[in-house]
C-alpha cells in the first residue's frame, strides 16, 4: 500500500528483450498500492551499479484497484512467464513493495508454478498480516479490501506454510511507517526479516542501507 504515491497505474511493461543467458538471477519489481514501476528508478540503478544488466531487471506494472487473488496474482503469473522466455531463465527474484507483497506472495503460495520459479522474494512494507489502514478506502475498492485484517486474502496467506517450498524470504519493516498498522504487520514466520530503522511507508524505496541488505539477500 503506497498512499503517498498518488499516482496512475500502468500497465505491465512486458519484457521485449530476447532470449538469452543471464548472469544474475532475473528481477522483477512489483510496485504498491497507487503506485507506478517509477518507484523503482532508485533501487534499479543501484543494481547495475551492482553488475546487473537491463535484461536481468523487470518491473512489472498493473490496476492496483483489483484482487489479489481473482485477477492480479494470474497477471504476475503470465508475467513472470514472459520474463523466464526472454531470458532463458528456470526462476526470477521477485522484489516487490506494501500491496505488491501480497500479489507476489499469492503467486507464490498458490500459483501451481509458482514456488518453482521464484527463487528469493522480498517485501518491503508489506502489509503481510493486514494493516488497519487499509480500511479507509474499503467501502470503494478491492485492493483495500484485501489488505484490511482478517480478509479472505489474508486468511489465505496466513493458512499453513507462511513462507513454503524452497523460495528464500525476506522482509524489511519500519517502526515508524504510517501506512502498515501495526509494524508487526510485516514480518513472516520462516522469513529473515530486517528492521529498517525510522523510515516512511515509502522511504524504504530508497534507503541506502535497505537497498544493500535486499542485494545482498538475493546474493545469498
Amino acid at each position: 500500500m503506497s498512499l503517498l504515491v498518488p499516482t496512475a497505474a500502468v500497465r505491465a511493461q512486458a519484457p521485449v528483450r530476447s532470449a538469452a543467458a543471464v548472469a544474475h538471477t532475473p528481477v522483477v519489481f512489483v510496485h504498491g498500492y497507487n503506485a507506478d514501476p517509477g518507484v523503482w528508478g532508485g533501487l534499479r540503478e543501484d543494481f547495475k551499479a551492482d553488475g546487473y544488466a537491463d535484461g536481468e531487471l523487470f518491473s512489472f506494472g498493473y490496476d492496483t484497484h483489483r484482487s489479489v487473488n481473482e485477477v492480479l496474482s494470474g497477471e504476475l503469473a503470465a508475467y513472470i512467464e514472459s520474463v523466464k522466455r526472454q531470458t532463458g531463465a528456470s526462476r526470477v527474484d521477485l522484489v516487490a513493495h506494501s500491496f505488491g507483497s501480497l500479489v507476489t506472495r499469492w503467486y507464490a503460495k498458490y500459483d501451481p508454478a509458482g514456488q518453482a520459479s521464484v527463487a528469493h522474494w522480498v517485501s518491503l512494507a508489506g502489509p503481510n498480516h493486514g494493516t488497519s489502514t487499509a480500511w479507509a478506502c474499503a467501502l470503494w475498492d478491492q485492493a483495500c479490501r484485501d489488505m484490511t485484517p482478517g480478509s479472505y486474502v489474508q486468511k489465505g496467506l496466513a493458512s499453513g506454510d507462511e513462507t513454503p517450498g524452497t523460495v528464500r524470504y525476506a522482509t524489511w519493516w519500519s517502526n515508524c511507517d504510517e501506512v502498515i498498522n501495526p509494524d508487526s504487520s510485516v514480518p513472516l514466520t520462516g522469513a529473515t526479516n530486517n528492521a529498517a530503522g525510522c523510515l516512511a511507508h515509502n522511504d524504504l524505496l530508497g534507503d541506502d542501507t535497505v537497498s544493500q541488505g535486499v542485494r545482498a539477500f538475493l546474493r545469498s
